[in-house]
C-alpha cells in the first residue's frame, strides 16, 4: 500500500489515491460522519453555475462532486492526476468527460471556464500558490474560483477535540473501512499542517486573485474560499479584500 509524505511528491499522492479509488467516497462518508454531504451541497451553492457556464471541476476523484452541476446542465470537466479515481469514475458516470490534469500543470487553454472548483485537493498539491495561479490562467476574467478544504475549527476547546479525533480515532476507523488506511493518516497529518483560514485567503490573494472571502462550515472544520479573477465587469466593494462571509 502507497501513503504519501508531507512532501507531498505528485507520483506519491497519485498513487495513494489509486489505492483508495474503490472505497473512497464510502470512507469519506463513513469518516466525516455524513458531513461530507452538506460539504458538497455548500460547494455547489457557492459555485452558483448557471447553464451556459463552463466549470473546472479539479481533484474531481470519481466524479460525486461534479455529477451535481452535470445534472443540473451546466458543462463541467472533472479533472483528476489519479487514473486510478478517474477510471472508477469514469465507470460510474461515463456520460461525464473525466480529464487526466496535474492542477500545477493544466492541459487547459488560457481562460478557459467560467469557474474552477477543488473540494479537499488543494492541501495534496506540492506547490499551492503555483496551483492557484494555473487555476487563475484557466478561468476567464471577471470567472471565480471556489476551494473547499479542511481548515482550522474556531473553537479552542472544539478545535483540541477535533484534533484527538484527527490523530487518534481516524487511523482505526480508516483501517475497518478503507483499502489503504495508511493514507489516512497522511489525511490526519496534511490536515494539522494546512495553514488556517486568513493564511489561505492571503495566498489566494497572493496567486492574482480579488475579492477573496471565505465561510466557515462545521465549526471551522472545513472552509469555503471563493475568488474573482480580475478584469470582469466592475463591482462595488473593495476588489483587494481579504474577508470572512
Amino acid at each position: 500500500m502507497t501513503r504519501a509524505s508531507l512532501d507531498k511528491d505528485p507520483r506519491d499522492v497519485a498513487a495513494m489515491f489509486d489505492d483508495v479509488a474503490t472505497k473512497y467516497d464510502l470512507t469519506n462518508d463513513v469518516l466525516s460522519m455524513g458531513q461530507d454531504r452538506l460539504w458538497r451541497r455548500a460547494v455547489v451553492k457557492a459555485v452558483a453555475a448557471q447553464p451556459g457556464e463552463r466549470v473546472l471541476d479539479i481533484a474531481a476523484g470519481t466524479g460525486t462532486s461534479s455529477e451535481p452541476f452535470a445534472d443540473a446542465g451546466v458543462e463541467v470537466v472533472p479533472a483528476d492526476f489519479s487514473l486510478g479515481m478517474l477510471a472508477v469514475g469514469n465507470r460510474r458516470r461515463p456520460d461525464l468527460g473525466f480529464t487526466a490534469a496535474d492542477a500545477m500543470r493544466l492541459p487547459f487553454a488560457d481562460e478557459s471556464f467560467d469557474v474552477v472548483t477543488m473540494s479537499f485537493g488543494l492541501r495534496n498539491v506540492a506547490d499551492t500558490a503555483l496551483a492557484l495561479r494555473e487555476f487563475l490562467r484557466v478561468t476567464r476574467p471577471g470567472g471565480r474560483l471556489v476551494v473547499c478544504e479542511f481548515s482550522q475549527p474556531v473553537n479552542k476547546a472544539f478545535r483540541t477535540v477535533y484534533n484527538e479525533y484527527l490523530m487518534r480515532s481516524l487511523p482505526p476507523i480508516a483501517r475497518k473501512v478503507s483499502s489503504n488506511p495508511e493514507s489516512y493518516v497522511y489525511l490526519a497529518e496534511s490536515i494539522q499542517a494546512w495553514p488556517n483560514q486568513r493564511d489561505l485567503a492571503q495566498t489566494i490573494l497572493g496567486a492574482g486573485w480579488s475579492d477573496v472571502a471565505w465561510r466557515n462550515l462545521t465549526g471551522g472544520i472545513v472552509a469555503l474560499h471563493r475568488a474573482v479573477k480580475p478584469g470582469g465587469p466592475v463591482l462595488v466593494g473593495d476588489a483587494g479584500a481579504v474577508r470572512t462571509a
